[in-house]
Formats: structure tokens, sequence, C-alpha cells
């Protein structure tokens, strides 16, 4: 039942902008492989091959280390309502921290977020859908907002120190390219 495409079609980009989550895939050459969930108004469809993210501060930095190492990185989502869907799209991407050429350009695409401590760009070569007939309904009951509050509690220097201390090496000890911006 799995169907491949060569790029997102406006059907495929409708279901995107339906769903409130979407769940990221990447891998080093080695080490370990991460899927991570994501959230909040942080994904824009470009055009029919080419969508960024903003990468919100989290306890982890992964997807950064393994793109240094091995640019592939898969997208996927699911519908958790009527229509059993799940959509991936498979491609190569590069990470922006915010000192990096493009980041002034595509920052504006999302809302502000002091804790935003990266932009993923990836170009799409393979779209696939598959039916989801296992996935289960779930209601959408609202964002949260915790990371907002933790924000809150925070000083930008604060932020900065955090991604220093614990965002800078992935779990397999890889460099991330989060830059040592904290002030002395």
């Amino acid at each position: 039942m799995a169907k491949q495409f060569p790029s997102l079609d406006a059907a495929h980009q409708s279901f995107i902008k339906e769903q409130h989550m979407f769940f990221c895939g990447s891998a080093a050459s080695d080490g370990r492989v991460n899927i991570s969930p994501k959230g909040m108004d942080s994904l824009r469809v470009m055009d029919a091959n080419r969508i960024v993210w903003m990468n919100i501060t989290g306890s982890g930095n992964e997807t950064a280390g393994h793109l240094l190492q091995t640019p592939r990185m898969t997208l996927m989502w699911c519908s958790f309502t009527k229509r059993p869907m799940i959509l991936r799209t498979y491609g190569t991407a590069r990470t922006l921290h915010r000192d990096d050429e493009g980041w002034e350009d595509l920052a504006p695409l999302f809302p502000n977020h002091r804790s935003a401590r990266q932009i993923y760009d990836l170009t799409i070569d393979l779209v696939q859908t598959s039916c989801g007939y296992a996935v289960p309904f779930m209601d959408y009951a609202g964002e949260r907002d915790t990371m907002q509050k933790w924000v809150d509690q925070k000083s930008d220097d604060d932020i900065r120190t955090y991604w220093v201390e614990k965002n800078t090496r992935t779990i397999d000890d890889k460099p991330t390219g989060v830059p040592d911006m904290t002030v002395e």
C-alpha cells in the first residue's frame, strides 16, 4: 500500500499542515539512530522539495550531531484522526545556527522563540505515503506551555550556557556544532 513520489504534491502539503506534530529521524555513520517528536509552530513547507523547521532547545541535540557526519534526514507525520495515513519525506539537510548565513532569511518564517537553537533545511529526494491503519485514534488537546515556562525563567545567557553544557555533544560523544556563545 506504500506509494512513492519524487516530491510533495498539494495533497501531501495539506496533510502536513493538518498535523500537530511530526517526527525527525537521523543517524550518523555509526552510533545510535535518533527519532525525535517535534511540535509547536516550527515547520514550513517551502516548496515541493524543501522543508525548513526550527529546532527549539531540548535535552539532547542528536540531529545536529548526525548531520555534521551524514546529512540524511527523514521527517514523518502520522494521522491520529479519521484519515489513516503516514507520510515520510527523505532527503539531505543542513543545519543553520544563529550566526550562519541564511538564518536571518529563515528565522522570520517562525514565531520568535528565545530558545530557538537551530534551523534545519531539508532538501527532499523521496516522499512516501503508507496506510497508517494500525495507528490509534488520539485527540489533540492543545500545545504544552512547559517549554515557554522554562524559557521565561532563563536569561539569554542562561539558555546559551545550557546549550554549551547539554547540547554540544551527542549521546555517542560526537560534536553537534553548537557554538560556544557563553558570555564571560
